[in-house]
């Protein structure tokens, strides 16, 4: 599990470019720069030069710089707990990682307010899993909900999503919590939630059945990239047998099926990743083995019922029982 990294990639293009860096010449311009304001004293040329060379990969390097300032600057002492947790240009030592987050949420420093969230939210993680510390999903819950700061928009945005989760599916099931926070999430960009509330309203869970509100989620969240609003589209097409656009759709979708590639870059959980290309894999052999709005193809279905199989067994058993009762 990789805890949340504060600082990234933009804030440095930002910063860099503010100094007349072009993005091209980035790491060899700020460089050079960030050497000669740390050798003048800047206070803030060592973190900026641990984030520089983070974001290129050179982990030892960047631990070097944020060690030298940990005792005087937060941002540091919250890198270095991510890198120790995580195992980047040191010994993975989740414990170490840990205490670290703990200094932050501890402190009644000014400097440390506003990594506050962020390492609520890493601790919350950290308890949920049983990494570095004893497994507690009761002591997660309580770490989230500090992150979630009750939807505000400047917390943790993926506590709030998180919460969503928790209450979706663990033993603190409770649905009309996990719209709430959902809801919240959903209303602070969160492209996670935004799909968990289409299929909330879609089935009225949490919350009173609402068709039109359901595809509204689905549809913009599946236009964002979320694979899982995208699976659960196939199916409602498929369902009212609109099976010309259930298929055409499914049939994009697989046209990507890295399920790590596409939580990275759509920043949701692979699970859930893995459950809406399922999703789609399944319904498209349900056409092609039909014939439902393709040319019927016995072959290319046993191939993408497979692939469902193969992405996630759970739903592709579900889906598969649905089709033997004969109500798909």
């Amino acid at each position: 599990m990789l805890f949340h990294l504060f600082w990234g990639k933009k804030q440095m293009y930002a910063y860099f470019s503010a100094a007349n860096c072009s993005h091209a010449a980035l790491f060899g311009n700020a460089e050079e720069l960030l050497a000669k304001r740390t050798a003048g004293g800047d206070p803030l040329a060592h973190l900026l030069k641990g984030q520089l060379y983070y974001e290129q990969g050179l982990y030892e390097e960047a631990l070097t710089h944020f060690e030298k300032i940990q005792d005087t600057d937060f941002q540091a002492m919250y890198q270095l707990g991510v890198m120790h947790y995580d195992g980047l240009g040191t010994k993975e030592d989740p414990e170490k990682g840990v205490e670290y987050m703990k200094k932050i949420l501890d402190s009644h420093s000014p400097k440390a307010r506003h990594l506050k969230f962020a390492a609520a939210y890493n601790l919350g993680r950290a308890y949920y899993e049983g990494c570095g510390v004893k497994q507690s999903t009761q002591e997660a819950e309580r770490l989230w909900l500090i992150a979630a700061d009750h939807g505000n928009p400047k917390a943790s945005v993926k506590a709030q999503s998180t919460l969503g989760m928790l209450y979706s599916v663990s033993v603190l099931k409770d649905l009309k919590k996990a719209f709430f926070w959902h809801s919240e999430a959903c209303g602070n960009g969160n492209l996670e939630s935004q799909g968990a509330l289409g299929v909330m309203y879609l089935y009225g869970q949490g919350i009173r059945q609402n068709t039109k509100a359901a595809l509204q989620c689905l549809r913009e969240a599946a236009k964002r990239g979320n694979i899982y609003a995208q699976g659960h589209l196939v199916e409602y097409y498929y369902k009212r047998k609109f099976y010309s656009t259930a298929a055409a759709l499914a049939k994009r979708i697989m046209e990507n099926d890295d399920i790590d590639a596409l939580a990275k870059t759509t920043d949701c959980l692979p699970t859930y990743v893995a459950k809406g290309l399922a999703m789609a894999a399944f319904y498209l052999g349900r056409c092609l083995q039909l014939g439902r709005g393709v040319q019927q193809d016995q072959a290319a279905a046993k191939k993408y019922y497979s692939k469902a199989c193969l992405l996630d067994p759970g739903v592709a058993s579900d889906l598969e029982l649905a089709a033997n009762l004969g109500k798909i």
